[in-house]
């Protein structure tokens, strides 16, 4: 891929407006992201813990509506575009009672400081776990290494407390059965090092409405329980105090009207729920800045953007999903979303690089050479499920162009699912994941303000509205350039599966399979070529479609050479 972005100038300006190009837009991003902002409301949002209708997740959707009214989005419920700036808070009512975490302790009877306090791991209380009698509940616990059901059942739990190095809600059931009134568990996957951050626990989650309570231990606490169970009979005192209650889901959504085509779109989602302070308070944080400084510039009359330019707040996949499928008329115009998902990570503190997931292309199927998965793991590409477009390469270069400007390192993986990009994905619409993996403090409670880093949500957001402001404003020179940018990246590829493949046959591998996958790669590029076509926002000449026609071609002859080489 190349190393720098093509800049191309936008003719569309509109009357008092000024024309734009990228370069233009990167200026006015760059000048104008505030990252104070994006950090404050990241440090309101993790304050709570957040479960979509509790008082922490209504509490942030209500912060975000203060920013977007302060910066003069106008409440409509109906017609959304009935202004040029507009917002609407969408209420469901709750098929299930909602939960918020108020206290827990579990504390060794004869000792005087707790074994873990909900005070410093608010994650300890697993999503739906009940509370305890006033005052809490003291029991004998039992340490059990090895889960075998069978066995399990047949001992005499009744009244004690099941203690074993397991999630506990695998445990719940077998400890209904056992008469067990509690369940301690520990679950925290190696990429966590938790014997080096040994005071984490990743949240969890129970079924509702059990008699059992369960609670998560971290590794410094399973350790020392394990220590005294060692010694003989160990009792617990176990204070639990939580709210369920019935409530409802709230979504809020804001949108810059285009003033050529305004039912096409760009949607930004960044999802509320979960406890962390990156995961995912920095996306709602970095989401609520890029919303006030685009209409900061659009009142200024800095851009006039030609497409809508919509911004999504709620329930991870659940919102954004329900926002594409709910109007099917408004989601055929829908051309790209983007998900803002753990965004703002101080890497030297997380470990996690920033990364672009990519949409379906062939390096989710055949992973190799500096392509690699994170530990979330690959998804289940197929050839039929590849995405084929030209989204990949021009996020990507955007994205590395703010890299070079603000020595900020940028990153991609293949597809591997799992947040709000893959809504759009199921519903054939042009989707990308902006993130951080690996870091160790991933859905733990270790996950604070103090791992965000204001400079990594400011690169962010300006990467990520200086692509929706060129495409939602894309004309003809634009999609040419971009053809231009997605021929180059296409032989760069196709040189790089090319040595691959040489060096596999070298080493014994089938040639019909090395050459089938550089094949599979130029078509990927042909019919992400073959995309760009829909980019302007109005075609007036065919000098779009011979460009694509030109680089085709060059990409075919390449190929053929390629091929040929392949013995």
């Amino acid at each position: 891929m190349k190393t720098k972005i093509l800049f191309v100038l936008l003719f569309a300006g509109l009357g008092c407006y000024a024309q734009n190009s990228t370069e233009e837009y990167f200026k006015l991003t760059r000048a104008g992201f505030t990252e104070k902002n994006a950090y404050e409301t990241t440090a309101f949002v993790e304050k709570y813990f957040r479960v979509p209708g509790n008082t922490g997740f209504n509490a942030s959707i209500h912060y975000v509506e203060s920013i977007l009214k302060k910066a003069g989005f106008v409440k409509q419920e109906q017609n959304e575009f009935e202004a040029p700036l507009t917002y609407r808070i969408e209420k469901r009512a709750m098929k299930n009672n909602t939960w918020e975490p108020v206290d827990a302790n579990i504390d060794i009877v004869g000792e005087s400081q707790p074994l873990i306090s909900y005070k410093t791991n608010r994650n300890m209380i697993p999503i739906n776990c009940g509370s305890t009698a006033a005052g809490g509940v003291t029991a004998s616990v039992v340490y059990i290494a090895n889960v075998l059901p069978a066995e399990i059942e047949k001992m005499d739990l009744k009244g004690k407390i099941l203690f074993s190095e397991n999630s506990p809600s695998r445990l719940l059931q077998i400890a209904t059965k056992a008469g067990a009134i509690g369940v301690l568990g520990y679950s925290m996957p190696k990429y966590t090092l938790p014997e080096v951050h040994q005071t984490s626990i990743q949240f969890g989650s129970m079924k509702a409405n059990s008699e059992v309570w369960t609670l998560l231990l971290s590794y410094a606490a399973k350790e020392k329980l394990k220590a005294v169970c060692s010694k003989g009979e160990t009792k617990l005192k176990v204070n639990i105090q939580t709210k369920i209650y019935p409530s409802e889901e709230l979504t809020i959504v804001a949108n810059v009207r285009g003033s050529v085509n305004p039912n096409e779109r760009f949607v930004f989602s960044a999802h509320v729920q979960e406890p962390g302070a990156n995961d995912n308070a920095s996306g709602v944080g970095t989401l609520a800045e890029m919303a006030r400084l685009t209409a900061a510039l659009y009142q200024a009359k800095k851009i006039s953007p030609k497409r809508t330019l919509t911004f999504l707040w709620g329930d991870e996949i659940v919102s954004t999903r329900r926002y594409i499928t709910e109007d099917t008329t408004r989601a055929k115009d829908i051309m790209w979303g983007m998900s803002l998902d753990m965004v703002g990570e101080d890497t030297k503190k997380t470990g996690g690089s920033f990364l672009i997931e990519k949409m379906p292309d062939p390096s989710a199927i055949w992973t190799r050479g500096t392509d690699k998965h994170t530990e979330w793991g690959a998804g289940d590409v197929t050839e039929k499920g590849l995405f084929p477009h030209y989204f990949n390469d021009f996020i990507f270069d955007i994205c590395k162009a703010q890299g070079k400007f603000a020595n900020w390192t940028v990153n991609y993986n293949p597809f591997e699912g799992g947040s709000d990009h893959t809504p759009f994905l199921q519903n054939k619409i042009p989707g990308l994941l902006m993130w951080h993996f690996t870091d160790v403090f991933y859905h733990t409670d270790n996950d604070r303000i103090d791992k965000v880093s204001p400079t990594e949500m400011k690169n962010v957001g300006i990467s990520g509205l200086t692509a929706a402001y060129t495409l939602i404003s894309a004309d003809e020179n634009t999609a040419i350039a971009t053809v231009s940018q997605v021929k180059a990246d296409a032989l760069t590829r196709l040189k790089t599966e090319f040595e691959l493949s040489k060096k596999a046959i070298a080493e014994g591998k089938e040639v019909t399979d090395e050459k089938h996958i550089v094949e599979v790669w130029c078509k990927w590029y042909v019919d992400a070529l073959a995309t760009i076509k829909e980019m302007p926002v109005k075609s007036e000449t065919t000098r779009v479609g011979s460009a694509i026609k030109f680089a085709t071609g060059e990409i075919e002859k390449q190929t053929k050479v390629y091929l040929a080489e392949l013995k």
